[in-house]
């Protein structure tokens, strides 16, 4: 049963819909690959099996054809969304014993769509930060390289799917939190356009900055996935309905657009050149496929303090009752500061924002009038070392803040796009590069299909992290762990 695990999502779920296996042989084999490496990586610090084999047991009590898009797939749920019955703590030793009586509305879409939630993913604490590092649980390690970083904050998500030990992962994303550690694990992440996901437990009623997306091994199993966490909910106002056309089909049609951008750096920050040089030879397949493929990038200016005043905002919305109440048990200084710094923003910052963000979205809606798909790196470089919190410089630039660093991947979130993360290839020194897929508003079909094809061009498929047992307990051995 363990080698299921080396089968796509899609092929698992065609075998459960045949009766070929059961919803309970895919998680016997999950339970079996997560005792292999997960206490060496610590991606899944809350697990759920039997709560998982229960719901197992009702769903084959239903015909196979009425189980749902997942059919009773097994998958992992990031440690931000509540699922009732299961430890949900944030990362935060405020919520440390929380066990939550309902579920949210995300998880309650991929679980009426049969997908069976055995486990919760690591995350940096109150999932603020672009890291696995919390007081809660020790920290998650990079699956290429354990002295790096996974990225953040949908840290477990990520290093769970690389090491095998899922099909599919949830992760969210404000300024990149599902994006970059995709990028820095060598797995697919897509952002996708506010509202194609519900979110009942949004911080204001029309915040669109942060999303729920789907992470998963390739870009057909993504497109899965995010069909089944589609769809309207009552409980959030921004929700959109499902589209008639699934995001599966875009993902098998692999249509190559017509009309590219590409930019290194969209004129906003350094990038490290191997980095840069990574992602644009990825880009040039699509020119050797017939795609024109352009230098150029949108109308930016302004987006850095856009996005600066609007996410302390949206944390002071969050997070500023929990600050005021139980500062004591916040431990991250980081959170503090930005809580803070939302809580004292001046109404004239606020107009300022929003008129800049005002622009950059017609900008960037007057660019897409000439191309069909912004493609640029998700990070500016690769992994960093672990012990470093965040990225302190790159190309000999030193950054003042622990975000400042995000902006390829926050500008999505400014501008409202959707946009996917896929690997592209590795650094001479072994970690996966990640080549960003951007798309116009509400284009997540085009951005889904161009991905998928490039991924069919691109042999990263071939290269692997450490899976097996014995390489796990030779690292678990030799591990300085942060603390």
């Amino acid at each position: 049963m363990n080698a299921l695990l080396d089968y796509s999502a899609v092929e698992v779920v065609s075998l459960l819909r045949r009766g070929d296996v059961t919803p309970h042989d895919c998680l016997d084999a999950v339970e079996q690959r997560v005792g292999e490496v997960n206490s060496t990586f610590n991606a899944l610090p809350t697990l759920c099996f039997d709560r998982a084999h229960d719901r197992a047991s009702k769903l084959m009590q239903k015909p196979r054809d009425e189980r749902g898009q997942l059919s009773g797939l097994p998958l992992v749920i990031k440690d931000l969304q509540k699922v009732s019955g299961v430890r949900s703590t944030a990362g935060s030793l405020i919520y440390s014993d929380h066990v939550p009586a309902f579920t949210d509305a995300v998880v309650q879409h991929i679980e009426d769509e049969g997908g069976l939630v055995f486990g919760k993913s690591n995350v940096p604490e109150l999932g603020v930060g672009f890291n696995s590092l919390n007081p809660v649980f020790d920290p998650c390690l990079n699956p290429w390289n354990v002295k790096y970083s996974p990225g953040g904050s949908s840290s477990g998500s990520a290093t769970a799917l690389a090491l095998n030990m899922t099909w599919l992962a949830h992760g969210s994303d404000m300024g990149g939190s599902l994006r970059i550690p995709a990028s820095f694990c060598g797995v697919v992440g897509m952002r996708p356009s506010p509202g194609r996901v519900a979110m009942a437990n949004r911080a204001a009623v029309d915040q669109t900055l942060a999303v729920q997306g789907p992470m998963a091994r390739n870009v057909v199993d993504l497109a899965m996935f995010l069909d089944a966490m589609s769809g309207e909910t009552h409980r959030d106002l921004l929700s959109k309905p499902r589209p008639l056309r699934s995001f599966a089909s875009a993902a098998h049609v692999q249509k190559l657009p017509k009309r590219v951008a590409f930019s290194a750096d969209l004129n906003i920050g350094p990038v490290d050149p191997e980095v840069a040089r990574i992602v644009q030879n990825a880009a040039a397949l699509l020119q050797a496929n017939g795609v024109v493929v352009d230098q150029a990038s949108p109308n930016l200016d302004g987006v850095q303090r856009c996005f600066r005043v609007m996410r302390a905002y949206v944390l002071a919305c969050s997070l500023g009752n929990v600050l005021r109440k139980q500062a004591a048990l916040v431990r991250s200084t980081d959170i503090r500061e930005n809580v803070t710094e939302g809580l004292q923003l001046k109404i004239d910052q606020m107009l300022e924002a929003e008129q800049a963000r005002v622009r950059i979205v017609q900008h960037v809606a007057d660019f897409f009038e000439t191309y069909d798909l912004l493609i640029c790196p998700t990070t500016i470089v690769p992994a960093h070392p672990i012990d470093q919190p965040t990225v302190v410089e790159c190309a000999g630039q030193v950054f003042d803040g622990y975000f400042d660093w995000t902006a390829l991947t926050y500008v999505a979130a400014v501008a409202g796009l959707p946009a996917l993360s896929l690997p592209c290839g590795v650094t001479r020194s072994g970690l996966p590069v990640g080549l960003q897929v951007i798309g116009p508003t509400n284009g997540d079909h085009d951005v889904i299909s161009c991905a998928a094809a490039l991924e069919s061009m691109l042999s990263f498929h071939q290269l692997a992290p450490v899976r097996g047992r014995s390489e796990a307990t030779a690292l678990s051995e030799n591990i300085q762990r942060p603390a």
